[in-house]
């Protein structure tokens, strides 16, 4: 899929790349706060990190036990709020020695809707070749479509990775604050988790719907805690929810795959990721 058929460019737009030195340009200052929200971030996802080691329940008999000695790599797929989450991801997997890949595209990446049809030409391979054995699909804000439509692309998905012996996780969308472009599709977008749901319940286990909405609650936030957690655009996100959703996330990870320890939040929170000129509007 080519960005030029790109929903997102018709649309939306985010800051150029920096021409000034980091100190000094408008998206340098951003990296700098950004760094330092991360810092008070870090300190606060620490807090809740989750239960000690003594909280943990005790390794199973070795009859019972896993036979994998490597965590699963994972294969994230998805739109450009994927790709936001993406560089904290990449951060934290690789603090916890976990293989990580994102396939996450702007203005795409989307199993349903519009250039699903060119995105289903090339995926099947692209997934076969990554060789993971988690894949994550962010619920995209292009998933429009009927019911009907949704639950093809999305079983056709659980499918798909079910072919390379993977596990699927959905991932529902963060809630936007829509303007002319996405009004109309609303529907739609706010069916997609629905039907995502309803998928995975038929799939056998080969697919679970991860609920973000913990994470971002029911509406729109542009700040949290004093500090930018979404993007002024109503849509993408600033480093500090891609650090909280990529916390959460891991959490909700090692609940379900007992080979992925993931590294404590000190280890990837504030390791220069939060800097890349996608943030430049936070």
């Amino acid at each position: 899929m080519t960005t030029t058929q790109s929903p997102d460019t018709t649309s939306r737009t985010r800051s150029g790349r920096l021409t000034r030195p980091a100190s000094s340009s408008p998206a340098g200052r951003t990296a700098l706060a950004a760094t330092a929200a991360l810092t008070s971030l870090t300190l606060a996802l620490t807090a809740c990190a989750g239960p000690s080691e003594a909280d943990l329940p005790s390794v199973p008999p070795a009859s019972d036990a896993r036979t994998t000695t490597a965590p699963p790599k994972v294969l994230l797929l998805g739109d450009s709020v994927a790709q936001d989450v993406s560089l904290a991801l990449a951060a934290a997997f690789q603090a916890s020695g976990v293989g990580f890949e994102s396939l996450a595209s702007d203005g795409g990446g989307n199993v349903v809707g519009p250039f699903s049809e060119e995105r289903w030409e090339t995926l099947p391979e692209e997934v076969e070749t990554a060789e993971p054995g988690l894949v994550i699909y962010q619920i995209t804000g292009y998933d429009w479509g009927t019911g009907q439509e949704q639950r093809e692309g999305y079983e056709k998905l659980v499918d798909t990775v079910t072919e390379v012996d993977a596990t699927l996780l959905f991932v529902t969308m963060p809630p936007i604050e829509p303007d002319d472009f996405y009004e109309p599709h609303m529907e739609d977008l706010d069916r997609a988790p629905e039907v995502a749901r309803s998928v995975a319940a038929d799939s056998e286990g080969r697919a679970e719907v991860l609920e973000a909405g913990e994470v971002w609650g029911e509406s729109y936030r542009a700040n949290r805690d004093g500090e930018p957690d979404r993007n002024p655009d109503g849509i993408h996100l600033c480093p500090q929810g891609a650090a909280r959703l990529t916390h959460w996330m891991l959490g909700e990870l090692r609940s379900r795959f007992p080979d992925i320890d993931p590294a404590a939040p000190e280890e990837w929170a504030d390791t220069g990721w939060a800097s890349d000129d996608r943030f430049g509007a936070c």
